[in-house]
């Protein structure tokens, strides 16, 4: 299939964060782009503005004529969190449209141009879209799909210059669905193998058997960077190729040493073989995104980006929306949001931001996300967020979810340890915030959470 040829794609689940990217990818090459969301977002409120169709009725009467008119010529994408009993789904099944998820499409895309893929349980956003900013402040030819807003370009999307032949792409290798082992490799990057998606997986001996396999995927004249803990993790794998180093803060092929947490950033020194880079700035903080920056500054260097390059590159690196994102941060009180939704990566932003602000005290509040999640991790969830002086805790977002019996947010509560902890709603929060105003404070989760953050970024600042 040359999907440049395509007369329309349709999406189904096109508010997703991968997805909007892909849509963006059509509706720049001028093919006729729409598609289905459960609900309206400032996401597919953008990909509205930018022309595309959106429907937010799951009905085979919502399905644009030219989808309808064009079969042979339509590609229709799709996201497994649609539900099994979508309208839209079994309609394009029956009729014998042409189905593809996500990754799949991504690998027709990429099939021609060296990849870089970011995999891992964690800081797999991050991680890509460091490589993919420091690789364009270098001045080399990238293009990017995202699974995050990175601030720099405000897009999932960075495009290529198509008049230059020696294009790379940078894009994320999503462990959900095993969809990452669509993807096809050159240079690779493992972030992290903790336990997750145990409702695709069952268990993590299989997970990591699902990580096993991506790597193999990797050509083998290429190279894989991978963190330390994962590294001892599949230490059993045979690696078939060319290249493979560990990295880590203070361990591994690849250091990060002498890190330091400050108010709003972070301080580090970079040491690969008989390179040493010192005092780089990374304004994206948290101990695990100076792990996150340590792949992406050995690719820039392979990539032969000189040194003056990458530390401006990392200094001007604003981040992600929703990771580690500061909304507010005066003397006396700090607002901070993140996406973190498994216990692994609240115990890292947690810690992190006791380290750079030691004196205050910490309050976070956090929306679970899946009830299987929940129910898989409950005992790690409490004690991450244990972390923190004060917890409180929404109600789980449901996501592709139906509710499990007995897996609510009240079951993290007897193991939380915080002095201070209670269940409010969404709609409570500004009035709990206003009795109890916190000194740091901290929004976590993957759901819909996001919503709460512009108000408490205005309260937090007076404008309300």
């Amino acid at each position: 299939m040359n999907v440049r040829k395509l007369h329309s794609v349709h999406f189904l689940g096109i508010g997703g964060i991968g997805m909007s990217a892909l849509a963006r990818w059509f509706n720049h090459l001028g093919i006729k782009v729409s598609g289905y969301d459960k609900t309206p977002s400032p996401l597919t409120k953008k990909l509205e503005e930018e022309g595309m169709a959106i429907s937010y009725v799951d009905a085979i009467e919502e399905i644009p004529t030219q989808v309808k008119d064009f079969k042979a010529d339509s590609l229709i994408v799709w996201t497994p969190a649609m539900p099994k009993d979508s309208a839209e789904l079994n309609f394009f099944l029956s009729e014998g449209y042409n189905l593809k998820k996500r990754a799949a499409v991504l690998g027709l895309i990429t099939s021609d141009m060296p990849t870089i893929a970011v995999a891992g349980t964690h800081g797999k956003t991050t991680t890509s879209s460091m490589i993919a900013h420091l690789l364009k402040f270098g001045g080399k030819n990238i293009a990017a799909f995202l699974g995050g807003i990175t601030q720099n370009y405000e897009s999932n999307l960075i495009l290529h210059d198509e008049s230059e032949e020696d294009a790379t792409v940078v894009v994320e290798a999503d462990e959900f669905d095993r969809s990452f082992l669509h993807l096809h490799p050159n240079v690779a990057v493992l972030t992290s193998v903790d336990p997750d998606h145990l409702d695709i997986y069952g268990d993590d001996k299989v997970m990591l058997e699902g990580f096993s396999a991506f790597i193999d995927l990797v050509a083998p004249s290429g190279k894989l960077f991978i963190h330390s803990k994962a590294f001892a993790k599949l230490a059993k794998v045979d690696y078939k190729v060319h290249s493979v180093t560990a990295y880590g803060i203070n361990a591994g092929a690849i250091q990060a040493t002498n890190v330091k947490a400050l108010p709003g950033h972070f301080t580090f020194d970079f040491i690969r073989e008989n390179t040493r880079i010192e005092n780089l700035e990374l304004r994206m903080p948290g101990f695990h995104n100076v792990e996150n920056a340590i792949p992406a500054i050995a690719i820039a260097m392979d990539f032969g980006i000189e040194e003056d390059k990458i530390r401006e590159g990392l200094k001007s690196f604003k981040g992600v929306k929703r990771r580690f994102e500061i909304h507010v941060q005066a003397d006396d009180k700090v607002y901070i949001d993140d996406y973190a939704h498994h216990p692994e990566e609240i115990r890292a932003f947690l810690n992190s931001v006791k380290a750079m602000y030691p004196e205050k005290r910490l309050t976070a509040i956090f929306q679970p996300h899946l009830f299987s999640r929940t129910r898989d991790f409950a005992e790690g969830f409490s004690e991450s967020l244990s972390i923190a002086d004060e917890v409180v805790l929404l109600d789980i977002y449901p996501a592709r979810e139906q509710p499990i019996e007995g897996v609510t947010s009240g079951m993290l509560m007897p193991n939380i340890t915080s002095g201070m902890k209670s269940i409010q709603s969404k709609e409570n929060i500004l009035t709990y915030l206003n009795v109890n105003k916190p000194e740091v404070l901290v929004t976590l989760g993957a759901g819909d959470i996001d919503r709460l953050v512009e108000p408490i970024a205005k309260w937090m600042r007076n404008e309300n």
